[in-house]
This record gives C-alpha cells, sequence and structure tokens, in this order.
C-alpha cells in the first residue's frame, strides 16, 4: 500500500464516512476496581474552562461495537455532538466506553440464533461488569473535572439503550434524564423511584432485532408511574432507528434543560 493510500485509510476510520471529525475525542483508559480497564474515548467542551460547570453524558454503543478498540462506537449516537452548531450551543463533557467483548451494558440473557432476539428482561440478575465500569468512570470523571452533579445524562442504542434503562434502575441518583433508543428492559422492576428521571424513548415500528413491544411497554409503564416521558416511534424504520433519533431537532434541547 502507497503513503497516499495509507494516508486516505487513516483519514476515513479518523474523520468517519459521515464525515464527523471523530479525532476530536481523546482516546483513555480508566483502571476499574476489579483491576480491569475500560478504554473510553472522551469530548471536552471548545475552551474548557475549569472554573465553569458543564453537563455530562454518557454514551453506550451497540452490541455489534463491543471490544477492546473499536472506532465504530463513534459513528452513531455521538455525531450529533459534534456538530459545530451543538458544540456551540450545547457545550457538555462527553464520555464513551467501550464495552469489553466479553460483557454486555445490560444483565438480560437472551437468545441471539433468531431474530427478532429473545430477551429475558429480569434485573435481579447480576450486574454486568461494562456496566459497574462505565459507572466508576462516570463517576471518576465527575471528581477530575468541571462537571455539574445535576446535570449528568445518559443515552444509548440497541444494547446500550438497554444499558441506559439498567443504569438508571441500578444508580437513579446519578442522572438527570436518560434518552433510549431501540432497547429494552425489565419493566415490572421500575418503580415509583425511578420515574423521577425524565425519558425519552425512541423505537422504529419493524424493527426486526430489539422488537418495538419492549419500548412500548416501558412507555405505559413510565406513564402509569407518572413519569415524564416522550415516545417516538417511526414507522417503516428497523432496528437503525438511531440514525433518526440522534437528529431529532428537540433532542439536544429537551435533554439539557434537565436538572435534578
Amino acid at each position: 500500500m502507497n503513503r497516499f493510500c495509507l494516508f486516505a485509510c487513516c483519514m476515513l476510520l479518523t474523520v468517519g464516512l459521515n464525515g464527523q471529525d471523530f479525532s476530536l475525542f481523546a482516546k483513555k483508559s480508566f483502571q476499574a476496581k476489579d483491576g480491569g480497564t475500560l478504554p473510553y474515548r472522551i469530548l471536552l467542551p471548545e475552551n474548557y474552562d475549569a472554573t465553569k460547570q458543564y453537563p455530562l453524558v454518557l454514551f453506550l454503543h451497540g452490541a455489534g461495537e463491543r471490544g477492546d478498540d473499536n472506532e465504530k462506537q463513534l459513528v452513531h449516537g455521538v455525531k450529533t455532538f459534534l456538530q459545530a452548531e451543538h458544540r456551540e450551543q450545547f457545550p457538555c463533557i462527553l464520555i464513551a466506553p467501550q464495552c469489553p467483548k466479553d460483557s454486555y451494558w445490560a444483565s438480560p440473557k437472551f437468545e441471539r440464533t433468531k431474530y427478532p432476539i429473545d430477551f429475558d428482561f429480569n434485573y435481579e440478575y447480576d450486574e454486568t461488569v461494562a456496566l459497574d465500569r462505565a459507572i466508576q468512570l462516570t463517576r471518576s470523571i465527575i471528581k477530575q473535572l468541571s462537571v455539574d452533579k445535576k446535570r449528568v445524562y445518559i443515552t444509548g442504542l440497541s444494547m446500550g439503550g438497554m444499558g441506559t434503562y439498567e443504569a438508571v434502575y441500578r444508580y437513579r441518583k446519578l442522572f438527570a434524564a436518560a434518552v433510549a433508543v431501540c432497547g429494552g428492559a425489565d419493566v415490572a422492576a421500575y418503580k415509583k423511584k425511578h420515574a423521577k428521571i425524565p425519558f425519552w424513548l425512541f423505537h422504529g415500528d419493524v424493527d426486526g432485532v430489539v422488537e418495538v413491544k419492549h419500548s412500548r411497554a416501558m412507555k405505559d409503564k413510565l406513564e402509569e408511574l407518572g413519569a415524564e416521558v416522550r415516545y417516538t416511534e417511526y414507522a417503516g424504520v428497523n432496528h437503525n432507528s438511531w440514525e433518526k433519533a440522534y437528529e431529532e431537532s428537540e433532542l439536544l434541547p429537551w435533554l439539557f434543560a434537565k436538572s435534578r
């Protein structure tokens, strides 16, 4: 491969097929309490000022992006945070941890040999290593950087959407709002105390991987509990509903207006 081709390939990996400059993310590694590591990427506001306090967003990628070092996790939901107008209007600290190959963001047991995948959502299962490390990382960043503790948010897609629900369930006092895209959760486990956190749920109505019934059930449960919940279902959209969800013009204004 000549030098030009090598340079072009590197640029495609760095900038991404959608033209977003992912090199703005600093690539780091977090040492967890269990001795394991959690690779992650972090995006700071432009002209970061330690005398100010910034919202923090924890982004959880999908199952297809699991691994030790996979740039694909940055291609989906985080690209909206890289848009120049959004960086200017909604300055925040964004952390995108990398789920290990041997773990998941959420504890549900599932059968992947057929589609839609059969899920058994039961939060009596032990918390996953990945989710525990992601929360440790989040708390570490809150201590290290200038974070507005009243404005810590979580969002994720697919497996990350499932992790979003479970993180709120297990760490409800940490987050001010949650955005779950094409995921599912243990609806029966959610109680009134979890309904204090605003949710925006997204799903495609012909999702062939994670069935839309899971998001519909969570919407109904949250409404029953009196939660502030928004629900957007896209007609004729399959599992890639994140492509529309993270481009919703009201999403970031809605998210960053929330405070504990």
